[in-house]
């Protein structure tokens, strides 16, 4: 009995409180036992076991009593604590359990504002740790559930907090429920940021816009959560705006077509022609960034929320102020500012602009480019050709500052003068060269050679080329020189004719060959030609291309400059003059004969003549027959 007694002093001693109080009243009672101290089993009061032989009501009770002062808590679960003390490191947190547990600051770093009082979730990793300590996370909670509330804030569209860790290419990376989401930069606010560095460590509230869950990539947005209110200023301040009205802007942005104007809450454009009555090549050269200026509303539109904003309609248009005195045939001075192929646009004032057409750059006649005269930039000097105040257009020239070369054309370029020119380009019928500047000519191609047949200019000089020309004729009316380079030399074809003679004998190549014959280079530079019946060599074959042949001359045409050659002649007149030749050899034999007769019968007697009559009738008859059988 005593050691029952002893047994369940033990275990009051190791409870409650409470309890402890009503065994204390006992004690004196058991140390009055002296048998207790000695038959107490102390090794299993060390070991515990104590506890687990104990029996009786008294044990269930104290149980109870016990259990109701703690929260029955489960390992690897998130629940929700309090926070009870914190401090720059750690984080004091209270879930009911019979120890607090400690979370590190850092893994609260994405919520700036916590309090003592809040509360929070938390992982639990272990009851007791080594030194009886409960470990707890707040980041494996948030982690755990991260997904879930990621979902969840996009289906409400609901506002959350979020912490900026650090830069990426073209935005931030944002702690959000422990998961890492992106942020673009054009989705951090409604005006563009150009410092993204001063964002990194903020904690800042966000709408979650995109999820892919494949990928687990989460898209944010801070712009979102401020345009909603953007929105209804912007309908505040369109309403209230009116067509001519003047407002006060900050230079927002700047682009290559306009600049962005910040009405307070509101954007409008301000474009790069409506800048300055004068050429602008880029806004940047007219306003800067964060500037202020006064614009002037031109248009907007409620529906598309777009304002069209003026700065050059705040002064004067330049025209109007342009001199009164200023007229036509006025020499004026200005800056290129636009280059076409047709000609240059020259500001002789700001905002007030004149055309130089390329026609009236040069007195030159045959077409350039302007870009050939001029470029952006140069200063010029011009002559006010036409002047158009209502218009506002106005037309110059360069050339009119120049002497007209055509004036004295005669005396400068008389027919049958020699000069130097220039090719400038080619035709079918002829070559376009150029003497001076505005005087031009045409050498027709009958006029390039008088040897060499030329198909196109382009087998005979090229363009940019230099070239001896002697001017034919002068066309002053039409500003038209006929100019002529074989004129030069005097015309070989008078010599031709006495060296190319009919019947006569050269010898030729082979330069081209055709369906209709052959072109035959000749000595002297000059060239002929033969049909292919006259192309016949004498063994029957047909001459080819770059054979060194002899031919003889059958046509000889001074006017046409044509010579016609035949190599089949060559031998068939030679053949044919051999034969004469010997025909003339028998009649000579013949005639010998005849005289020889003749000569015989003056020497003979009366009795030898009547012997030779017999003889000479006999011949006579001989020669009849002859001719009879050739007749037959």
């Amino acid at each position: 009995m005593a050691e029952l007694e002893n047994e369940n002093l033990q275990e009051q001693t190791n409870a409650t409180p409470e309890v402890n109080e009503k065994v204390e009243d006992k004690k004196p009672q058991v140390e009055t036992v002296e048998t207790a101290d000695a038959d107490f089993d102390w090794d299993k009061y060390e070991n515990g076991d104590l506890v687990e032989e104990a029996k009786g009501s008294e044990k269930e009770e104290l149980e109870k009593l016990y259990d109701k002062t703690l929260s029955t808590i489960t390992e690897k679960e998130v629940i929700e604590g309090t926070v009870i003390a914190m401090n720059k490191r750690e984080v004091v947190i209270n879930i009911g359990f019979k120890s607090d547990g400690i979370v590190s600051r850092n893994e609260f770093r994405y919520n700036p504002d916590l309090k003592v009082g809040d509360q929070v979730e938390v992982y639990v990793e272990s009851q007791e740790d080594k030194k009886g300590q409960l470990v707890l996370s707040h980041k494996k909670a948030r982690a755990l559930r991260s997904w879930d509330r990621v979902n969840e804030a996009l289906e409400k569209d609901e506002v959350i907090k979020g912490y900026i860790k650090c830069r990426t290419k073209g935005g931030m990376i944002v702690d959000v429920f422990g998961i890492e989401a992106f942020l673009p930069g054009s989705q951090i606010d409604v005006k563009p940021i150009r410092d993204y560095d001063m964002y990194v460590g903020k904690t800042m509230e966000f709408k979650v816009v995109k999820i892919n869950p494949e990928f687990k990539n989460v898209v944010v947005s801070h712009k979102a959560l401020i345009e909603a209110e953007l929105e209804q200023q912007k309908k505040e301040i369109i309403s209230k705006l009116e067509k001519g009205q003047v407002l006060e802007g900050t230079v927002k942005n700047i682009t290559s077509y306009g600049v962005f104007i910040d009405l307070g809450g509101v954007d409008g454009l301000i474009h790069i022609t409506d800048l300055s009555w004068g050429r602008v090549s880029h806004p940047e050269e007219i306003v800067q960034l964060d500037q202020k200026l006064n614009v002037v509303i031109l248009d907007f539109d409620d529906e598309k929320k777009r304002i069209a904003l003026g700065l050059k309609q705040l002064t004067a248009h330049p025209w109007d102020s342009l001199d009164t005195e200023l007229k036509v045939g006025d020499i004026v001075k200005g800056k290129v500012v636009v280059m076409a192929d047709y000609g240059a646009f020259v500001e002789i004032a700001p905002g007030v602009e004149g055309l130089i057409h390329v026609s009236e750059m040069s007195w030159s006649q045959h077409l350039r480019s302007a870009q050939d005269f001029l470029k952006v930039g140069d200063e010029v000097e011009a002559q006010i050709l036409t002047l158009d105040r209502e218009e506002r257009k106005m037309s110059l020239g360069m050339k009119q500052l120049k002497p007209d070369p055509w004036d004295n054309i005669e005396e400068k370029y008389p027919v049958e003068s020699k000069h130097k020119a220039k090719v400038r380009n080619f035709t079918n019928f002829g070559v376009f060269v150029e003497i001076e500047e505005g005087i031009d000519g045409l050498i027709h191609i009958s006029d390039l050679s008088w040897t060499k047949k030329v198909k196109h200019p382009a087998e005979f000089t090229t363009v940019g080329e230099d070239i001896e020309v002697v001017v034919l004729d002068i066309d002053k009316e039409n500003r038209r020189l006929s100019l002529g380079h074989k004129q030069l030399e005097e015309n070989p074809w008078d010599v031709f004719e006495t060296i190319f003679t009919v019947d006569s004998i050269h010898e030729g190549t082979i330069v081209d060959v055709f369906d209709k014959g052959a072109v035959i280079a000749l000595p002297y530079g000059v060239e002929g030609f033969a049909t292919p019946r006259h192309l016949v060599k004498e063994d029957g074959s047909q001459a080819k291309a770059d054979e060194k042949l002899q031919f003889k001359v059958i046509e000889f045409n001074k006017g046409a400059k044509r010579i016609i050659l035949s190599h089949s002649r060559v031998f068939e007149d030679e053949k044919r003059s051999e034969e004469q030749t010997a025909k003339k050899t028998q009649a000579k034999t013949a005639k010998k004969g005849v005289k020889k007769l003749k000569d015989s019968l003056e020497k003979t007697t009366l009795g030898d003549i009547s012997e030779l009559a017999a003889l000479k009738n006999q011949m006579e008859a001989d020669e009849s027959g002859s001719k009879d059988k050739k007749e037959e």
